[in-house]
C-alpha cells in the first residue's frame, strides 16, 4: 500500500512541513531508514537522524521541530511515538482479517463458533468448546473440551488451550503456548512422587496478551486468573492458582510459583523469579533477574536476589564493591590490636 504524507498527517492531526505529497510504500527504523519509507523521531538523541535519514517522510514531536527546512517532509505532531503506534494500529486493521474456515480442520457435532471467524487448516475444536464471534484461530490449534474463547481474538499456530480454560474478548495468545496444562502438583510418599490431580482450569480476561512458548497451568481446584489488560512476554511460566491482577506486564523468562497473588499495574522484568504463596500488591516495579521470596507492598521497586527495596540495594552495592578492602582494613586492625 502508498500512502501520501497529507494523508498520514490527517490520520494523526499533524502538521505537514515540506511536500505533502510525497508518497511512502513502507516503514523502516529511524536508524537505518530507507528511501520512499516513513520513520519518526521522538526523543532528542535520535533527532540527528532527521537530516541524514533516506527516509521520504518523518514523524517529528513538535518540540524537535525546528524554524527550517528538511531533506525530508516532516509531520509535526505532540508526540511522534504514540502517533506512530496509531498509524501501526491503523495499518493492521487495512490488512483485513481473515473469514472462513479452511479445509482440514475438525469441528465436534457440539461446539459453537460465532459469526466472521476465522479457523485455519488442521485446528481441532473439541466437544461443547465455544468461539466468539470476529475470533482468528491460526492453523494446527487445539481447543479442549468445553474451552469458552470469546469474541475478536487472535490465537496464532500451534497453541494449546486445554479443557475448561475460558479466555474472555479482544485476546491474542502467541504460537506454542500452552493454556490449562497441568500444574506442577505432586506428593511425596514412601514409594516416590505421586501425582495430585489438577482438576480446576484458567480464566484470561478480556484484552490480555499472551506471548509466545509461554505456559499458563491450570489450578489444582478453582482457577488461575490472567486479569483484564494483562500483557504477557515469551518465555513465561505461570503456576497452578495463581492470581493476576489488572494492567501487568511480565517480561520474558519470568516464572510464577503457585498461589501467589499478584495485585493490578505492576511492572515485572525480565528472568525474574517469584516464590509461591505471596502476595505481590498493586504499582510494584521488580526489576530483571530478582529472586523475590517475600511479600511486597503497594508502590515498591524491588531488586536483586533475594529481592529487597531497590533504594536500599543500591546504597548496600556500594559497601559490597568495596568489600574486599573492608575486610583488609578490620583484619589490620585487629592485627594491630593484638600486637
Amino acid at each position: 500500500m502508498e500512502f501520501s504524507a497529507e494523508q498520514i498527517a490527517e490520520l494523526i492531526n499533524g502538521k505537514i512541513i515540506g511536500d505533502g505529497k510525497t508518497v511512502i510504500s513502507g516503514v523502516s527504523p529511524i536508524e537505518n531508514g530507507q528511501q520512499g519509507h516513513l520513520s519518526f523521531v521522538g526523543q532528542s538523541r535520535f533527532s540527528h537522524y532527521i537530516d541524514t535519514t533516506d527516509c521520504a517522510v518523518l514523524i517529528v514531536s513538535e518540540n524537535l521541530v525546528e524554524d527550517r527546512d528538511y531533506k525530508p517532509t516532516i509531520i509535526a505532531v505532540e508526540d511522534a511515538y504514540l502517533s506512530f503506534q496509531v498509524l501501526m494500529n491503523l495499518y493492521q486493521e487495512m490488512q483485513g482479517r481473515k473469514t472462513g474456515i479452511e479445509a482440514g480442520s475438525h469441528f465436534h457435532d457440539t461446539a459453537k463458533v460465532g459469526e466472521n471467524v476465522y479457523i485455519g487448516a488442521f485446528t481441532y475444536v473439541s466437544e461443547k468448546a465455544t468461539v466468539g464471534d470476529g475470533t482468528q484461530i491460526f492453523p494446527h490449534v487445539y481447543i479442549g473440551k468445553g474451552v469458552k474463547i470469546g469474541k475478536n481474538c487472535k490465537i496464532d499456530s500451534g497453541a494449546r488451550i486445554y479443557d475448561y480454560c475460558i479466555v474472555g474478548d479482544n485476546c491474542v495468545i502467541h504460537s506454542n503456548t500452552v493454556v490449562g496444562g497441568d500444574g506442577f502438583g505432586f506428593q511425596p510418599t514412601a514409594e516416590g512422587f505421586k501425582k495430585i490431580p489438577q482438576l480446576g482450569n484458567v480464566i484470561i480476561e478480556d484484552d490480555v496478551e499472551i506471548g509466545s512458548n509461554c505456559s499458563i497451568d491450570r489450578a489444582t481446584i478453582g482457577s488461575t486468573v490472567i486479569g483484564k489488560g494483562t500483557k504477557i512476554d515469551n518465555l513465561i511460566q505461570i503456576a497452578h492458582n495463581v492470581k493476576i491482577g489488572q494492567n501487568n506486564v511480565i517480561a520474558a523468562q519470568a516464572g510464577i510459583a503457585g498461589s501467589t497473588i499478584i495485585g493490578d499495574w505492576n511492572q515485572i522484568g525480565g528472568q525474574v523469579g517469584i516464590v509461591g504463596h505471596i502476595k505481590i500488591g498493586n504499582q510494584v516495579k521488580i526489576q530483571a533477574q530478582s529472586g523475590v521470596n517475600h511479600a511486597a507492598k503497594d508502590g515498591e521497586t524491588l531488586y536483586g536476589s533475594p529481592a529487597i527495596n531497590y533504594s536500599d540495594y543500591r546504597r548496600n552495592y556500594v559497601h559490597f564493591r568495596n568489600f574486599t578492602d573492608i575486610v583488609k582494613r578490620i583484619n589490620d586492625l585487629e592485627n594491630k590490636k593484638s600486637e
